[in-house]
């Protein structure tokens, strides 16, 4: 799995520790089920089940809910005030599928 991450991103998950946590949240988007990724340099709590990857200089603790690994996961920032980071799955910023 390889982490593909903007200087931006890279530079904010440093700044709070080096480490991000990822995992994904099924909803429904009209009548089709997708999930989608969040992310957070704090952890989401003791119910998930993550694995660790390293890359861009980062620790990335992913939780795929049950699927399989993506190729790739892709990280951005977004917001002009309040900045928030942003995980994509294969580059997708969702993706049909239940867990």
């Amino acid at each position: 799995m390889k982490i593909e991450a903007t200087p931006d991103a890279v530079e904010y998950v440093r700044s709070g520790g080096g480490v991000l946590y990822v995992w994904t949240v099924t909803m429904e988007y009209g009548h089709h089920p997708v999930f989608v990724l969040e992310a957070s340099i704090d952890a989401p709590g003791p119910v998930r089940d993550f694995q660790r990857f390293e890359g861009e200089g980062i620790v990335l603790l992913l939780d795929c809910g049950g699927r399989d690994l993506p190729e790739s996961v892709h990280l951005d920032m977004s917001g002009l005030v309040r900045k928030r980071i942003r995980a994509a799955w294969n580059g997708h910023s969702f993706t049909p599928g239940r867990a």
